[in-house]
């Protein structure tokens, strides 16, 4: 149970090792609900993660478990005040999507396919401020600018000089040929992927309109693989009011063959940078988006 992790992957873990305390026990968790009184919800969220674990449920939850070892207790008490800790985006106040975050940001690689947008990993500032107040017209300026900060907090993962995170993009034309901004912020922005494509831990392909129906055809989606191997890959849909945490080894399979199919319909490498290089000109020209 490893400590220098961030509190997200803690609840995580710990959801996971109460999972499988709880099926050692050979109960479900409506019965281990019906034990302590309380809802059968509670119990899900405790062990998918998503919800905040004091002690009290640990030392709850171990009690109906009978575990009598009390190294394996302290163990998980201490995973459960540690869960409690605030990550580097509390810093930013209240961001919807936290749990994301938390997950990234102790990721080993990352798949994204995106149908509409740049994704937020490789965006410039400009673009992101546009984009942000595009898609969301009632939110305060100075919300605005909190939520592109965070977008650059996080770019640091994918600049960082040790262990980067392995980024592996499939974008649609679409993305790139949809003005956020004015034309220089676009041109700005193509040259921006252009750049990133070129780092040795990044994949960047766009799905031509040439390619017609394709696999990724009902909108985006991202799979996360963590460096433990007791983590298991977790493919997130982002929502309009709540996100979708997908963590079943069957689900995660069927969006990473997707995904496959997605990589092989695709441009390769070489081709999307000419593909975007062209799609820059065409801004230039007054004759894209």
């Amino acid at each position: 149970m490893a400590s220098n992790v961030n509190p997200t992957v803690r609840r995580r873990r710990l959801g996971q090792e109460l999972r499988r305390l709880r099926e050692l026990k050979g109960m479900t968790a409506e019965e281990v609900a019906e034990r302590l009184l309380v809802s059968q919800s509670k119990i899900s969220r405790l062990e998918n993660g998503r919800r905040s674990i004091s002690q009290r449920d640990v030392r709850d939850l171990c009690g109906v478990y009978e575990v009598e070892d009390h190294r394996i207790v302290d163990s998980l008490m201490q995973m459960a005040k540690d869960s409690r800790q605030q990550g580097w985006w509390h810093a930013f106040g209240d961001i919807p999507y936290s749990v994301y975050i938390g997950l990234e940001t102790d990721a080993a690689s990352l798949r994204v396919y995106d149908p509409q947008v740049v994704p937020g990993l490789l965006q410039t500032p400009q673009y992101a401020e546009a984009l942000i107040a595009g898609a969301l017209p009632e939110t305060a300026p100075t919300d605005v600018e909190k939520r592109v900060n965070v977008r650059l907090r996080r770019q640091e993962r994918v600049r960082a000089a040790e262990n980067p995170l392995r980024l592996w993009v499939v974008i649609d034309e679409a993305a790139l040929r949809r003005r956020v901004g004015d034309k220089q912020l676009m041109i700005d922005q193509l040259e921006f992927l252009i750049e990133r494509s070129q780092l040795p831990h990044f994949t960047v392909q766009v799905l031509p309109f040439s390619m017609g129906a394709h696999p990724g055809i009902n909108g985006q989606y991202a799979i996360l693989e963590f460096p433990d191997a007791s983590d298991s890959s977790v493919v997130y849909i982002e929502g309009v009011t709540s996100d979708l945490y997908l963590e079943k080894a069957n689900d995660v399979q069927k969006y990473s063959v997707m995904y496959e199919h997605l990589r092989a319909q695709a441009l390769n490498v070489d081709q999307t940078r000419e593909f975007i290089t062209g799609i820059a000109k065409d801004y230039a020209r007054g004759t894209a988006g």
